[in-house]
């Protein structure tokens, strides 16, 4: 589902903040986009998704969290939350990820922003792009390397692979093991 937008002064955001109101908001350009809460599917996804990743993540000597927010700037007028995040702690804040993240994660919806958030992900040096669809399995995986043009099937990130098998399922295979979701 799309995100509802509206153009909003800053008070009002930092009161949506403060009553724990924003927690899946984004904030492009300094335009207030309020995401609407995933569905089952997409939520048991991503959980599915982070624990297969994980041993990956940490062999390559990162961290990674569902709905952390990245942010462009050093103020809260550009970030958006993608469904994971793969990151270097060393570029981290207190509010989340300080620009430099290794992979986003984006689980599709129907009529969501996820592609719309590519030249964010590309000024942020966002090295992959993960989109993924939650009922039929299909990915992309989309490198800044090549701008975000070509879809792969391979994280140069994690070393994994990633593949659509029978169910549907997504399988995410590594050169020691494999995890089916």
């Amino acid at each position: 589902m799309r995100a509802v937008v509206l153009e909003m002064p800053p008070q009002w955001i930092e009161e949506r903040r403060r009553l724990g109101h924003d927690i899946r908001d984004e904030v492009w350009d300094g335009v207030l986009h309020m995401v609407p809460q995933p569905g089952l599917i997409h939520q048991l996804l991503a959980g599915d998704l982070e624990r297969a990743i994980y041993p990956r993540v940490i062999a390559a000597g990162f961290l990674v969290a569902r709905e952390l927010s990245v942010y462009a700037t050093p103020d809260d007028s550009n970030y958006r939350v993608p469904d994971l995040v793969v990151f270097d702690r060393a570029n981290t804040s207190q509010r989340g990820v300080e620009q430099r993240a290794a992979i986003v994660i984006e689980i599709l919806s129907p009529k969501d922003e996820s592609r719309d958030k590519l030249p964010f992900y590309a000024s942020c040096s966002i090295r992959e792009v993960w989109l993924i669809d939650p009922l039929t399995r299909s990915f992309e995986v989309l490198s800044i390397d090549d701008g975000y043009e070509t879809v792969r099937s391979d994280s140069a990130v994690l070393g994994v692979k990633l593949s659509t098998v029978d169910g549907p399922k997504l399988r995410v295979e590594w050169s020691d093991g494999a995890a089916v979701i």
